[in-house]
């Protein structure tokens, strides 16, 4: 019963659960006492992942050998919050690629997840999450282009494989595409023959020639150099002809469930 309050608290006010456990399960459990035991749990909770934080704790371990390729997903998501406003909470996603199952095709379910979450700067999440990745050898992080990522990555994980998401990279593209090409065809076929210039390394070759492109507007000219700048700061790592030659994901769509599922909920 207990399991049941703690589960359905995340998306039900005390009062409205104390109805509906009435109605449901014939139970008389009042929403102070359905409040008391989420609290109770949540005390605990906190407590377990400070000790995380602190190294009196080991953090859980994946259901795989120590050996096999882990992937770390990285993602910030903003929160509306009583006291401070918009705040960003940061999120943290390991599995394994042995916890990968396909369930359509071209879509696969990862079968076993850990989430390390915190609110607040990110060196403080950093705290919490390495201690999550250090047990593992072969390690591939999956972000965007935010520069916390990538100077933790280079500071703490040197020896994990860095991959910048690859639709992140094409979404940037598009917006700039958009905004230079009013032709519809013309904009998907050079779309098109960039994303596959990517999928080949030619990202250096790429920042070459849009480096001497002269852009329509001022609208344009700004995407164009977004583009530049995010291509340039993160080239060697744009190498995704060898890390698909690898078996590497090279997109993280699999923290976005994070966002609705861990913390919205």
């Amino acid at each position: 019963m207990q399991e049941i309050a703690c589960l359905l608290t995340r998306s039900h006010v005390f009062e409205e659960l104390e109805e509906l456990l009435s109605s449901l399960l014939g139970s008389s459990i009042s929403a102070k006492q359905i409040q008391r035991v989420s609290e109770h749990y949540g005390e605990q909770l906190k407590v377990l992942s400070e000790s995380f934080q602190e190294g009196l704790s080991d953090p859980p371990v994946l259901e795989t050998r120590l050996s096999d390729t882990v992937y770390a997903m990285v993602d910030g998501s903003m929160v509306f919050t009583r006291e401070d406003g918009w705040k960003e909470m940061k999120v943290g996603h390991p599995y394994a690629e042995s916890s990968r199952v396909d369930i359509q095709m071209e879509r696969t379910a990862v079968t076993d997840s850990l989430y390390v979450c915190h609110l607040g700067r990110h060196q403080d999440f950093f705290n919490k999450f390495d201690p999550y990745l250090d047990l593992y050898k072969n390690k591939v992080i999956i972000a965007d282009g935010v520069k916390w990522i990538w100077n933790w990555a280079d500071d703490c994980q040197c020896d994990a494989v860095q991959i910048p998401d690859f639709f992140h990279a094409i979404e940037k593209l598009s917006t700039y595409a958009t905004l230079e090409y009013e032709d519809l065809a013309a904009r998907k076929q050079w779309l098109e023959r960039q994303k596959q210039r990517l999928k080949n390394n030619e990202v250096t070759d790429m920042v070459k020639e849009l480096t001497g492109v002269k852009a329509r507007n001022g609208k344009s000219a700004k995407a164009l150099s977004d583009v530049i700048g995010y291509y340039r700061v993160n080239s060697s790592r744009m190498q995704y002809k060898t890390y698909l030659e690898k078996g590497y994901l090279t997109g993280s769509g699999a923290i976005e469930p994070a966002h609705r599922n861990v913390i919205r909920q």
